[in-house]
């Protein structure tokens, strides 16, 4: 099991209190290890095992408790003592009405109550409108760079390492199956094929699969592009396949829903304002974008900004893309206190127009907000008027 000490901290910190922790993340990212994890670490604490209650509803053992009733029965009865009981339900959302016993279990003052789900269905729907203000989300990512390191092999490259972590996928179990590429690729299109028919086909009853695949393979091809749903429909339709921006909108929307992209508004960093014209997309995993897309995925500048962004997530309570008068910012976070920071992200600026280019937008903001030039370079200059410039793979593992 990867160690993912990030999260289990944050599992710790809410442990007992009066809220459902919601564990939510795209399939397969490492939710139901996590809990596993912290499990551990509530016996290594003292907690009895007769007060630790785990159900996975994709286990055949438990397949009756997909009843409600029944459901509610089995973890009532468990409740021995007045002493806290730590219930976990992995993939809740397979119970039918699963609100309603998650709502009932809620309310016992010896229940502490965690629940995973494989997509934001989860939260958006039942669970948002009967337990609103009774639940806080811990959201999951596949690995990041600095814990793929942390599990690879010691004695390879820094560098080499990150072109696996791009190739080979960030999540967890495709890290033991890097030294045979076909076996991982076969696993990959086996997750994606599960994301694809249970997260969003069935779940929203798309009828045109292969238009789906078409939009999920723009998108993948478009990282780190601005694009609209009208740009997407009219590329398609140019292509033959006559396509709405409506319809666009609403299988985007099933896309995000999944986990498997991430929609990215603008900023206006004068007026503090979010935009709502265009956007951009960025992927979970960029070995799934070179799966769906082969040798046509190896765009190493768009490829490090997804990698960013996906860092940033983990950081910042927000994301955007930064939009001055004259310019545009890769990326502008907010985290807790309010409080902006800017980044630009370049594969590589040893040439001095490329270098010049990607300061401008930054030195024309003339705020006290730190302002960070993210690179693959090695030698690089450390400061340019109050501009931090950073090594990618530093920045990663910091």
């Amino acid at each position: 099991m990867i160690p993912r000490p990030e999260y289990l901290k944050q599992m710790q910190l809410l442990k007992e209190t009066r809220l459902i922790k919601v564990i939510t993340g795209v399939r397969r990212c490492g939710k139901s290890s996590l809990m596993q994890a912290y499990q551990t670490y509530l016996r290594d604490s003292g907690v009895d095992d007769e007060r630790i209650i785990a159900i996975n509803f994709e286990d055949m053992d438990f397949a009756e408790l997909l009843d409600p009733g029944k459901l509610h029965t089995y973890v009532k009865d468990r409740l021995t003592s007045e002493q806290m009981h730590y219930v976990f339900l992995d993939e809740v959302q397979n119970v039918h009405e699963f609100p309603r016993v998650l709502d009932s279990l809620y309310i016992r003052a010896n229940v502490d109550l965690y629940v995973t789900g494989s997509n934001a269905f989860l939260l958006s729907n039942e669970l948002a409108t009967l337990l609103s203000g009774r639940y806080i989300e811990v959201f999951m990512l596949p690995l990041s760079f600095k814990e793929y390191v942390s599990a690879a092999e010691k004695n390879t490259s820094l560098r080499r390492t990150y072109n696996e972590y791009i190739r080979y996928s960030s999540f967890p179990y495709a890290l033991s199956l890097r030294e045979t590429p076909a076996v991982l690729d076969q696993y990959l299109q086996g997750l994606y094929n599960t994301v694809l028919i249970k997260d969003i086909v069935t779940k929203n009853s798309i009828s045109d699969v292969l238009m789906l695949e078409s939009i999920i393979r723009f998108l993948f091809d478009s990282v780190g592009n601005l694009i609209s749903t009208k740009k997407i429909a009219d590329t398609l339709s140019a292509q033959g396949r006559t396509i709405t921006p409506v319809t666009v909108e609403k299988y985007i929307s099933a896309l995000l829903d999944s986990f498997l992209f991430f929609r990215v508004p603008r900023f206006d960093v004068k007026g503090r304002d979010l935009l709502k014209t265009l956007e951009k997309y960025y992927c979970v995993d960029i070995g799934l974008r070179y799966l769906l897309l082969g040798s046509k995925a190896g765009d190493t500048g768009y490829i490090l900004e997804n990698v960013i962004y996906l860092e940033l997530l983990h950081r910042y309570t927000s994301v955007f893309v930064g939009k001055t008068p004259t310019n545009e910012i890769d990326f502008v976070t907010r985290d807790s206190n309010g409080s902006y920071s800017y980044f630009q992200v370049a594969a590589t600026v040893q040439e001095p127009k490329t270098l010049e280019r990607e300061l401008a937008p930054l030195l024309a903001l003339h705020d006290n907000y730190p302002k960070y030039l993210i690179t693959l370079d090695e030698e690089l200059e450390s400061d340019f008027e109050g501009i931090r410039v950073l090594n990618a793979l530093d920045f990663l593992l910091s």
